[in-house]
Protein backbone atom coordinates (compact mmCIF):
# COMPACT_ATOMS: atom_id res chain seq x y z
CA UNK A 1 0.00 0.00 0.00
CA UNK A 2 2.80 2.31 0.66
CA UNK A 3 3.19 3.15 -2.93
CA UNK A 4 -0.48 2.64 -3.59
CA UNK A 5 -0.78 5.64 -0.96
CA UNK A 6 2.00 8.16 -2.57
CA UNK A 7 0.78 7.81 -6.00
CA UNK A 8 -2.71 8.29 -5.14
CA UNK A 9 -1.95 11.70 -2.69
CA UNK A 10 0.29 12.95 -6.26
CA UNK A 11 -2.89 12.34 -8.54
CA UNK A 12 -5.11 14.41 -6.69
CA UNK A 13 -2.25 16.82 -5.56
CA UNK A 14 -2.64 15.92 -1.83
CA UNK A 15 -0.43 16.67 1.36
CA UNK A 16 0.06 14.74 3.92
CA UNK A 17 -1.60 17.39 5.90
CA UNK A 18 -4.83 17.35 3.65
CA UNK A 19 -5.08 13.86 3.50
CA UNK A 20 -4.78 13.39 7.12
CA UNK A 21 -7.55 15.74 7.54
CA UNK A 22 -10.13 14.22 4.90
CA UNK A 23 -8.99 10.96 6.53
CA UNK A 24 -9.51 11.72 10.54
CA UNK A 25 -6.22 10.83 10.81
CA UNK A 26 -2.91 12.55 11.44
CA UNK A 27 0.02 13.50 9.10
CA UNK A 28 2.68 11.57 10.95
CA UNK A 29 0.59 8.47 10.46
CA UNK A 30 0.15 8.91 6.48
CA UNK A 31 4.02 9.45 7.08
CA UNK A 32 4.52 6.06 8.62
CA UNK A 33 1.98 4.19 6.39
CA UNK A 34 3.90 5.64 3.08
CA UNK A 35 7.15 4.49 4.53
CA UNK A 36 6.17 1.13 5.75
CA UNK A 37 7.10 1.85 9.33
CA UNK A 38 4.01 0.45 10.69
CA UNK A 39 0.73 -1.53 10.21
CA UNK A 40 -1.80 0.82 10.74
CA UNK A 41 -5.50 -0.74 11.56
CA UNK A 42 -8.10 -1.56 9.11
CA UNK A 43 -9.80 1.44 9.92
CA UNK A 44 -7.38 3.79 9.42
CA UNK A 45 -6.87 1.91 5.87
CA UNK A 46 -10.36 2.32 4.94
CA UNK A 47 -10.86 6.07 6.10
CA UNK A 48 -7.74 6.65 4.21
CA UNK A 49 -9.01 4.66 0.59
CA UNK A 50 -12.26 6.42 0.97
CA UNK A 51 -11.18 9.83 1.52
CA UNK A 52 -9.13 9.30 -2.15
CA UNK A 53 -11.81 6.87 -3.56
CA UNK A 54 -14.14 10.32 -3.24
CA UNK A 55 -11.45 12.44 -4.92
CA UNK A 56 -11.88 10.38 -7.89
CA UNK A 57 -8.95 7.45 -6.97
CA UNK A 58 -9.67 4.38 -8.54
CA UNK A 59 -6.79 1.44 -6.74
CA UNK A 60 -6.37 -0.76 -9.10
CA UNK A 61 -5.46 -4.53 -7.99
CA UNK A 62 -2.29 -6.74 -8.71
CA UNK A 63 -3.00 -8.43 -11.86
CA UNK A 64 0.20 -10.11 -12.60
CA UNK A 65 1.51 -6.26 -13.74
CA UNK A 66 1.25 -5.20 -10.03
CA UNK A 67 -0.83 -2.67 -8.13
CA UNK A 68 -2.10 0.47 -9.09
CA UNK A 69 -3.90 3.88 -9.04
CA UNK A 70 -5.53 6.09 -11.86
CA UNK A 71 -8.17 9.11 -11.81
CA UNK A 72 -11.70 8.27 -12.80
CA UNK A 73 -12.59 9.66 -16.54
CA UNK A 74 -15.52 11.63 -14.52
CA UNK A 75 -13.09 13.66 -12.65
Amino acid sequence: MPPQLRAARALVNWSREELAKRANTTARTIARIEAGETAPRQSTLEAIRSALEAAGVQFIPENGGGAGVRLRKDF
